[in-house]
């Protein structure tokens, strides 16, 4: 299966570019610049390319990326937040339909390019967040596609990790030997990754859990821990509230 990666350069794209590489034919890399402040995390990408051996292809997407408003991820007003990636406030890192236009893109790429399928690393852990993540969207988008390019090619949609956690990808990459450090996550696109916001919490904690080595350089390295402790802390505080008030007073 000629396969065309839609990679970021995080963690969980370029794991999956190297499992496409392991598994199948990884035919090139796609990434895209659709103007968010992370754009350092496009370079990443590059260097997965050129590890693997691909041709890496960067679509400009500014001039539409400047229409989707709103996220902190494309508005430079808008503080990216620090904390747990399960939180509420991560909801303000959504970019509207973001998906959705890189997939249809991809997709054009594929079919012009003679590949079989277009691989995007969507994962469990971003259901409740992103909803062009889910299962039921790329069912759905699946099925757009297949009558959009209907008598011009047969592109399917690769998403091995769609029901997967972000531990689960991190111990993927360990089997895999991607090399983590040449990996980015944070959405802050500093120097060096936060350590704080929650795709960096996100991706502590998913190493930590899945016992692979994180040689990647955190300006806190050790605030998830914290940030884990507060949400499991909310989590047993919300599943021991009483449903309503009324029925306490009652009892």
């Amino acid at each position: 299966m000629k396969t065309i990666v839609v990679c970021s350069g995080g963690l969980d794209s370029v794991t999956l570019a190297y499992k496409v590489a392991h598994e199948h034919k990884l035919h090139s890399l796609i990434s895209f610049d659709y103007g968010q402040r992370h754009k350092k995390e496009l370079d990443f990408a590059a260097q997965a390319a050129g590890d693997l051996g691909v041709k890496h292809h960067i679509v400009d997407l500014t001039s539409v990326g400047a229409l989707l408003g709103g996220s902190s991820l494309t508005s430079d007003e808008i503080d990216v937040p620090d904390g747990h990636y399960a939180q509420e406030t991560m909801r303000i890192t959504v970019v509207p339909n973001r998906n959705a236009i890189m997939l249809a893109v991809a997709f054009g790429a594929a079919a012009s390019a003679g590949a079989d399928a277009v691989a995007a690393a969507v994962h469990g852990g971003d259901h409740f967040i992103y909803p062009d993540c889910r299962p039921d969207f790329i069912k759905a988008f699946g099925a757009m596609q297949n009558h959009a390019l209907d008598g011009v090619k047969d592109v399917s949609l690769y998403t091995p990790f769609v029901n997967a956690s972000k531990a689960d990808i991190a111990a993927e990459a360990g089997r895999l030997g991607v090399p983590v450090a040449r990996t980015w996550s944070c959405y802050k696109g500093h120097e060096t990754h936060c350590g704080r916001c929650g795709t960096c919490v996100e991706r502590r904690e998913a190493l930590e859990l899945a016992r692979v080595k994180d040689p990647t350089v955190y300006e806190d390295r050790d605030y998830w821990k914290q940030a884990h402790a507060e949400h499991v802390a909310r989590k047993l505080a919300a599943q021991n509230a009483p449903d309503n008030v009324s029925d306490n007073a009652a009892e």
